[in-house]
């Protein structure tokens, strides 16, 4: 049985980063595959952008943040500051996201005009393995996650108060520049 999925995504913290990244993402889950694709414009160009699918463990249904959750004032909403409304990393859209590898290089980087295009098949059996594993449950539950995108160049001058480091990664690896709502098609 074949399930679509779509997600339109919007720009996060444009004002502050200077471009109002946007695009779409597309699942197709069918038998053992699930197929994603990704295209996204505006972004902060020539920059590695992290992209993943965030949401609650328990099942709880996710929610994209706003400028609402800018809980500090820092004109920002870094990492963090989305887990109340959109839960944790849990996928990456990255060269194999059926490892679960969070932090790594191996995202795509956007072109001098700020767009990148992702398209990848996912083993399904072994993503779902791997999320039993580190959730307790194989039941992606893709209608009830978000999509983020991350990234801005190192030059940007971030304020101190902007949180996210994942291991080597400072915030401007980990900043959200859009999201979007994954929901089911029928």
């Amino acid at each position: 049985m074949t399930k679509k999925y779509i997600a339109n995504i919007v720009p996060l913290n444009e004002d502050f980063i200077g471009t109002s990244a946007h695009g779409t993402a597309e699942f197709i889950q069918n038998n053992d595959r699930l197929h994603i694709k990704i295209e996204m414009f505006d972004t902060p160009k020539n920059t590695q952008h992290w992209e993943h699918f965030h949401g609650f463990p328990d099942g709880k249904d996710a929610q994209i943040a706003t400028m609402k959750q800018d809980l500090n004032q820092d004109g920002l909403v870094d990492l963090p500051e989305t887990e109340i409304v959109s839960g944790t990393t849990m996928v990456p859209f990255d060269n194999a996201p059926h490892e679960m590898n969070i932090p790594n290089d191996n995202y795509p980087v956007s072109d001098d005009n700020g767009y990148f295009a992702y398209e990848i098949d996912v083993p399904l059996d072994q993503l779902q393995k791997k999320f039993k594993k580190v959730f307790g449950t194989d039941d992606l539950e893709l209608d009830k996650r978000v999509i983020y995108v991350h990234g801005v160049p190192e030059e940007l001058n971030l304020p101190s108060t902007v949180a996210g480091e994942v291991g080597s990664y400072d915030a401007h690896v980990t900043l959200p520049i859009a999201t979007g709502k994954i929901q089911a098609i029928d």
